[in-house]
């Protein structure tokens, strides 16, 4: 980020905090629905649901969004930790708004399809050699997240959209929360969702998917059965998301044929009321995110609120098939004066990762420290592809570190986070601006970010 100038505002000062934090610690490397009730039997789910088991499992991602009057000032919180195969790697990637020509297309992980006339500017947390993403924004404000889940009706292992595809076709289309719902479900109905979700084609595993979808007023919960979906509006209180369906008998929206299928399958008729998870869950019985006692914090949640549940270790994922490969947060402040502000990981273990912050302004460096695209046509010795980008690759060493000298693994850690604390405060200093934000001030803020923890690695 440039120096100051003398007569820069406020805002400036608390942007370039981060980077003055930076600079003071490179001499050391280089020697409730209506109270808080309800929102802690939903944090109890988020801490408390168990890893997943083996790879015949979905993956057990997690997603939440908290709203007011559990969050500070009134800010709208999105969190989610991505579960997948643990040497799969995770790109962040930032996608710029563009214009199509009619008729063009654009390829998505299998299915090729048309394109839209106009796509958003996105930032996607991405494994890295799929198209679509686990989680992500948009330049207007719209968070989404996936989890895989498993339902009485097989997933289709046909190659067509993937969940992930749909996240990133919900951002790079949808300027609401609601816009994305109706994005990602005419798309569903025409093409349908089916393929593997991984790399590996010796695993071949595909699942449905359940969306969190978010932005500065709302947030929606889409759950997919095939082509067939229902989906809940939410407002208020802590809403999560695990690996199996969740919506009950409260749907705001559903596919026209959702009730006649279920019908025509003999697992539902009309003499009972309609709840969705238990008419479609393995089982016929409908689930909430297991929970597990645990101490909230009684003041607002905030950003690092999310940050520090998402660590916990009984949040993150540890299996032997799957870990937590990257993990996100972001603050939506319900004013539309002030930006909204996105922090991601772009590595594993988020107990053991830094989350650095992005807020969209035109112009935005690119950062090719934290992207896999660069590497798509290269192979490793042993055929296949390198997917490690420079930030994975850095921390990967940093970890070994910290296995091989827990004491000097520990300091690095522990520094890292100080400094991410020192970010995470300059953010809040923007939030709490009341001036207007000049985009010169954070242009390269996720590029530096992200420069500076790889040199602290090395």
């Amino acid at each position: 980020m440039d120096a100051c100038s003398d007569g820069c505002s406020a805002r400036m000062d608390a942007c370039s905090a981060v980077m003055v934090a930076i600079q003071g610690w490179l001499p050391w490397r280089d020697g409730c629905r209506a109270g808080m009730d309800a929102v802690q039997g939903s944090m109890w789910a988020i801490r408390g649901a168990g890893p997943g088991g083996g790879m015949a499992g979905a993956p057990s991602s997690y997603c939440f969004v908290a709203f007011p009057p559990a969050t500070k000032n009134s800010h709208i919180l999105f969190g989610k930790n991505s579960a997948r195969p643990r040497d799969e790697v995770q790109e962040v990637l930032y996608v710029p708004s563009c214009n199509h020509e009619p008729g063009s297309k654009v390829q998505c992980t299998y299915l090729e399809i048309e394109q839209a006339l106009r796509t958003h500017a996105v930032i996607l947390s991405k494994p890295a050699w799929m198209w679509g993403a686990e989680m992500g924004a948009n330049e207007h404000g719209v968070c989404i997240g996936n989890v895989a889940v498993t339902a009485r009706q097989a997933a289709s292992d046909s190659k067509l959209l993937l969940g992930m595809d749909l996240v990133r076709l919900g951002l790079e289309r949808g300027t609401t929360a609601k816009d994305s719902v109706d994005v990602i479900v005419s798309l569903l109905e025409e093409h349908g969702q089916g393929g593997n979700h991984f790399e590996d084609e010796s695993m071949a595993l595909g699942f449905h998917s359940s969306f969190l979808i978010v932005d500065r007023a709302e947030a929606w919960v889409l759950e997919t059965v095939g082509k067939f979906w229902a989906a809940e509006k939410i407002t208020d209180g802590v809403k999560c998301l695990c690996n199996h369906l969740s919506l009950k008998t409260k749907i705001d929206m559903e596919h026209p044929e959702l009730r006649s299928c279920a019908q025509s399958q003999g697992w539902w008729n009309e003499d009972k009321e309609f709840n969705f998870s238990e008419v479609f869950s393995e089982g016929g019985h409908g689930h909430d995110c297991p929970e597990k006692a645990s101490e909230i914090p009684g003041e607002m949640m905030t950003a690092e609120t999310i940050i520090n549940i998402l660590r916990e270790k009984y949040s993150g994922v540890q299996s032997e098939a799957y870990i937590t490969t990257a993990s996100a947060v972001s603050v939506l402040p319900q004013n539309e004066s002030s930006p909204c502000i996105h922090f991601f990981t772009g590595t594993p273990d988020p107990s053991r990762s830094v989350f650095k912050p992005f807020i969209f302004v035109e112009d935005v460096t690119v950062v090719p420290k934290a992207h896999s695209s660069t590497l798509r046509d290269e192979s490793s010795d042993d055929g296949q592809t390198k997917w490690k980008h420079e930030l994975y690759k850095s921390h990967e060493q940093a970890l070994s570190l910290i296995e091989k000298d827990p004491e000097q693994g520990e300091k690095l850690m522990n520094t890292m986070h100080d400094l991410e604390k020192q970010g995470l405060e300059a953010m809040e200093d923007i939030l709490n601006s009341a001036g207007s934000l000049d985009p010169a001030e954070v242009v390269d803020l996720f590029y530096d970010c992200v420069d500076t923890e790889i040199k602290f690695y090395k």
